[in-house]
């Protein structure tokens, strides 16, 4: 019976002596492998099948066990639930509680099973869920930002490269940059899944279970595509959880990137966009700030996710066959990574919705520190100059340009034809803010046009679904 051992616990009959209070807290998982209860549950209504099955429970039993585990569902749902430290883990306080319930026969339940297959599953069956989740959120972020886009349409703004004036782009197709960058994460997220929806169930311990268990029939009922090829990798297979770290903190660096364009955009040096009251807190002492503190935290959790992937890819390392309870460390660094995933999804898309871009200033600044340089260049290609001789023209007459305090398009035709016969009065079409978008007109450029179609496509992949 439950509790014979002298100190309760489900492997007690191997041990005389109890054990140290110290090193019972430091084992235990229970504090935060809770939060798998649900898919505990479910694993366990479909193992009870599957043992049905094999001849292993009778109808009646069975129908017991299930019952039972329903009324242990709704006991945790609700709060209820009384949890049991001693018992270490939420595997064993849902067995122990289902013994109470039904008696001897929540005893058959753990028949050919072992905790070590029985965590491999709910940490899969919890990441299938997950990866939902976070497909959904992601695309919300995409969709912010495609209104956003849409609603900017036309807006000229200064690209950067090395945080220098560069070339003028619309600011749709910055916005767009990051709607198709966040597709690539919900990419890997798919890719992860499809390892993640692996059935481990059925492994045992190590060496599989000695029951005529259908291992196929069983992943069918659980919804996973297949049932692992391998007892030994199954149950000291952990993959899965890093390769969803890793996207999640690809995904973080995504995030992270964004951020830090929003924060410096929102400074007075460059103007191009002011966060909301809501989205925005104050200093304690300066009465006149107003600090992008919520986009600065998404900035900031970049660093935990890493953190994560590290602390999981370090517990794996060196571990000898199968399982070993350093895995157990693998649950806090995946659920505070899930956690903060979740809290970004969350606030991002609002905080984008409540965005004021400053149409005016980044239009001024498109057009300032001789951003249409390369045009320049590019209209003496055209007139037939190869573009190495080109660019060294327009280097001298940037350098004039600046030297005279004058902006490229301010600069008299005689002075252009000081440095190249090839100027002419058209030249001064080309290098307009304007003519610099719709001649950047190949797929991927930022031509109005182009961007236009680009918007299309990404409304239709933040549509799609997992």
């Amino acid at each position: 019976m439950p509790g014979t051992t002298p100190h309760g616990k489900p492997w007690g009959g191997r041990f005389s002596g109890a054990p140290d209070p110290v090193a019972e807290r430091f084992t235990a998982s229970l504090a935060f492998d809770r939060r798998l209860w649900p898919y505990d549950l479910e694993g366990s209504r479909a193992w009870a099948r599957a043992l049905k099955g094999a001849g292993l429970l009778t109808a009646e039993e069975l129908a017991q066990i299930l019952r039972g585990l329903d009324e242990v569902g709704q006991e945790l749902a609700a709060g209820t639930f009384p949890f049991r430290a001693e018992l270490e883990d939420i595997h064993m306080n849902i067995e122990r509680r289902l013994q109470d319930k039904v008696g001897p026969v929540g005893g058959k339940l753990h028949t050919g099973r072992s905790r070590n297959d029985q965590i491999a599953l709910d940490e899969r069956l919890y990441l299938r869920d997950v990866i939902g989740r976070i497909d959904r959120g992601v695309r919300d972020i995409q969709s912010a930002l495609i209104r956003r886009a849409e609603e900017h349409l036309g807006v000229p703004m200064p690209g950067y490269t090395h945080l220098q004036r560069a070339q003028p782009v619309l600011l749709s197709h910055h916005l767009l940059a990051y709607v198709f960058m966040f597709q690539r994460d919900r990419e890997r997220f798919r890719d992860c899944l499809g390892r993640v929806n692996v059935l481990p169930l059925g492994s045992g311990a190590l060496a599989g279970t000695a029951f005529a268990i259908d291992r196929d029939a069983l992943a069918r009922d659980l919804g996973f595509d297949r049932a692992s090829p391998n007892s030994l990798d199954a149950v000291s297979d952990r993959d899965f959880i890093l390769e969803f770290l890793s996207a999640a903190a690809i995904l973080g660096m995504h995030w992270s990137r964004l951020a830090a364009d929003l924060t410096l955009w929102a400074t007075a040096e460059f103007g191009f966009v002011e966060f909301s009251d809501a989205f925005a807190t104050g200093s304690s002492l300066m009465p006149q700030k107003k600090n992008p503190d919520v986009a600065e935290l998404v900035r900031g959790k970049c660093g935990r996710l890493y953190g994560n992937l590290l602390a999981v890819l370090t517990t794996m390392k060196g571990l000898p066959l199968a399982y070993n309870s350093d895995m157990q460390e693998d649950k806090e660094p995946l659920f505070d990574s899930v956690d903060a995933l979740e809290a970004i999804l969350g606030v991002l898309p609002p905080l984008l919705a409540s965005l004021t871009f400053n149409v005016e200033r980044l239009a001024e600044a498109a057009a300032a520190h001789y951003a249409t340089a390369t045009d320049l260049a590019d209209y003496l290609v055209k007139k037939g100059l190869p573009f190495r001789q080109a660019h060294e023209v327009v280097g001298g007459v940037v350098r004039h340009a600046v030297e005279t305090k004058r902006a490229l398009e301010a600069l008299p035709l005689e002075d252009l034809k000081g440095f190249s016969p090839l100027f002419a009065a058209d030249v001064f079409e080309a290098i307009s803010v304007e003519a610099s978008l719709r001649a950047r007109a190949v797929r991927g450029g930022t031509a109005p046009e182009t961007v236009r179609r680009a918007l299309a496509e990404a409304k239709a992949l933040a549509a799609e679904g997992l």
